[in-house]
């Protein structure tokens, strides 16, 4: 049984579920955390992230990652992290595997279309769209509304990344209904979903860089930090494939940044005099996270995949024909709602924004394939080279 210190989310003293709901363990004993990730895992929302993009749109590689595959590795380093700090391994597990469930197609391109498409009816935001998929879009029960998550799970992705002062309509909503503080830090469960994002991003958008032939390893060197690491590995290993030095390369540069993780988040839980899990959401600071020093080599990390991979030119031009996909399809079925699933078109509210919030609702939940097929049934012809 794991042991948990005194600062973590007890399942047994969660604050509970909007909707209450009678105890019963005809479907097995968990407690709440290890019920809504299972909520989680069986949603379809979920499983739609099999085919959204991660960084190549649409990719026809069946080694690239996608918002599903990035999902489990963020899991894996959260569970790892939770587990040395003492921390609700449930809990984390479930904040990761659930981060990323409002994003719509393509990635940051759709994000940004389906934001300027929506700016008159009071913007998109993934985040928030994450939160209002899982408490009111994904709805398979009979007696309420969306997946009825925990408190602590709806608090946890609406501020992962800190206090939320400036709310959407999205999160307004939800937190009008559900009150989950947002003026204050998240637990330090939801900071550890927020590092391990990071460091499964920063390190596995190289390996498929290089992979896809837009990063080489030369570029990648430059970085003297990652250049002292490749030279070490190189010794230890003189006579192993270039291929195995580049995934023991990736692999150590996750563990040193999972380890200071670690030492740091120790290190500030002792200087903050953290006790209780009220004591890091009041911090008035993040506590889980990088040192100081291992922060400045991660912004530049991040500086340098923006440079050289993310901004890409191919990269841009796929993701110029995936935002147009997405302005197409905002703009056809605002104009036509015929053309939408009879499911959606028949709970279409007429008065905007209303409208056009429902129809975001059913393209952020698409994926890259569907999209893509949606745009060639009404538009004809075909948005060539979108994952090439």
């Amino acid at each position: 049984m794991q042991m948990r210190v005194s600062y973590s989310c007890d399942p047994y003293r969660s604050r509970g579920r909007l909707y209450p709901e009678p105890s019963s363990e005809a479907r097995g004993p968990r407690n709440i955390f290890q019920r809504d990730r299972d909520r989680i895992i069986h949603s379809i929302a979920f499983r739609r992230l099999r085919y959204k993009t991660q960084v190549f749109i649409a990719p026809d590689g069946d080694h690239y990652r996608v918002r599903l595959t990035h999902s489990l590795e963020v899991a894996q380093i959260g569970r790892t992290i939770a587990r040395a700090l003492g921390l609700d391994e449930d809990l984390t597990e479930a904040l990761c595997l659930a981060h990323d469930i409002g994003h719509p197609p393509f990635g940051h391109a759709g994000e940004d279309a389906l934001e300027a498409a929506m700016a008159p009816y009071g913007g998109f935001d993934h985040n928030a769209q994450t939160l209002r998929t899982l408490s009111k879009l994904e709805s398979p029960y009979p007696l309420w509304p969306g997946l009825n998550l925990s408190w602590e799970l709806m608090e946890g992705l609406a501020k992962h990344n800190g206090p939320v002062h400036d709310l959407n309509w999205a999160l307004r909503e939800i937190d009008e209904a559900f009150p989950l503080g947002l003026q204050q830090f998240a637990s330090l469960e939801a900071q550890i979903a927020a590092i391990s994002d990071d460091i499964a991003y920063d390190n596995h958008d190289i390996d498929d860089g290089i992979r896809a032939g837009l990063l080489t390893l030369d570029q990648l060197l430059e970085l003297p930090f990652v250049e002292r690491r490749w030279r070490e590995i190189c010794d230890r290993y003189p006579g192993a494939r270039h291929e195995t030095l580049l995934r023991e390369l990736i692999r150590e540069q996750i563990g040193v940044m999972v380890n200071d993780v670690i030492e740091t988040t120790k290190a500030r839980i002792a200087a903050a005099g953290i006790e209780t899990a009220d004591d890091v959401r009041e911090a008035g600071r993040t506590i889980g996270g990088f040192s100081d020093e291992l922060a400045d080599r991660e912004r530049m990390l991040k500086n340098f995949m923006y440079a050289n991979l993310y901004h890409h030119p191919t990269q841009l031009d796929a993701a110029e024909h995936a935002a147009k996909v997405v302005a197409d399809l905002f703009a056809a079925y605002s104009t036509d709602a015929r053309l939408l699933p009879q499911e959606w078109r028949d709970s279409l509210p007429i008065e905007q924004p209303a409208r056009a919030r429902h129809i975001g609702d059913f393209l952020a939940g698409m994926t890259d394939r569907f999209a893509m097929n949606c745009h060639r049934e009404i538009f004809g012809g075909k948005i060539e080279e979108l994952g090439k």
